[in-house]
């Protein structure tokens, strides 16, 4: 008898606020021990961008931002706040498109993500003149943390780190992966064939972007789940991945 295929979306409850300084393997381990929850080789870690900026420090009072000149025209004419624009231009490489009279402004990070106001937000953060912005770099963060739990746990798990961002040509956001440890974040099927005997030509599944959007189902945006584990998926191993595999060259992206 054939197995069913069957991947589980888990969502790790009580983890506390976190600050900066706050180690996050403790803080995700502790709260899946509460739940009697244990870890097991072939886990995704799948963590938000959110938990992760504030342990590192990566949330800024706009009080202590004092805007440019171009901030403030800029802020002027879209009608934002001329410290967030700061703070926007700080973080990102190049404007990719503006719209004035709707207040859009989509940038590419330095990252090379390209998204809303260089993905600085306000929500799921404390005080009203508080943002957040992206970590520094999510690749080093997810190593970091997929290190420390095989440390602490002696298994063989991925993290993948997240964040929403918006899509062209379809209303709504997604979550994306903007970090990933131990796992390929590309699936290649090219030169392969397909069920009716054709080869493959083109098709490259960003899976870690997939893993990504299932585990908003769990973690949601006002739930406080900040961490969901997805198992079941028999994802290809990569000890040296990071998300930049999935970011296209302007060369070949016809939309900017």
């Amino acid at each position: 008898m054939t197995e069913i295929p069957k991947i589980e979306i888990i969502g790790i409850n009580g983890i506390p606020e976190i600050s900066q300084g706050d180690d996050l393997t403790e803080a995700i381990l502790s709260a899946a021990e509460n739940m009697g929850f244990t870890l097991y080789d072939g886990d995704i870690v799948v963590v938000t961008q959110k938990i992760v900026s504030k342990s590192e420090g990566r949330l800024v009072s706009l009080l202590d931002v004092s805007p440019s000149d171009i901030a403030i025209q800029y802020a002027v004419d879209m009608g934002k706040d001329p410290r967030l624009m700061e703070l926007v231009l700080q973080e990102s490489k190049s404007i990719v498109r503006m719209d004035m009279k709707r207040g859009i402004l989509i940038t590419e990070t330095k990252h090379g993500f390209i998204c809303a106001n260089a993905g600085i937000d306000s929500s799921n953060v404390p005080g009203s003149d508080i943002v957040c912005l992206l970590p520094i770099d999510s690749n080093t963060s997810a190593r970091g943390m997929r290190r420390s739990i095989n440390i602490a746990c002696g298994v063989d798990i991925a993290v993948v780190i997240t964040d929403t961002f918006g899509r062209a040509w379809r209303e709504g956001h997604t979550n994306f992966a903007i970090g990933v440890s131990g796992i390929e974040p590309m699936l290649d099927y090219r030169g392969t064939i397909d069920a009716n005997g054709r080869l493959l030509k083109a098709t490259t599944i960003a899976i870690a972007d997939e893993i990504a959007a299932a585990s908003e189902l769990a973690t949601a945006k006002s739930d406080n789940i900040p961490v969901v584990v997805i198992r079941g998926y028999d994802y290809p191993h990569n000890n040296d991945s990071t998300v930049d595999v999935m970011l296209r060259d302007i060369a070949r992206d016809l939309f900017r």
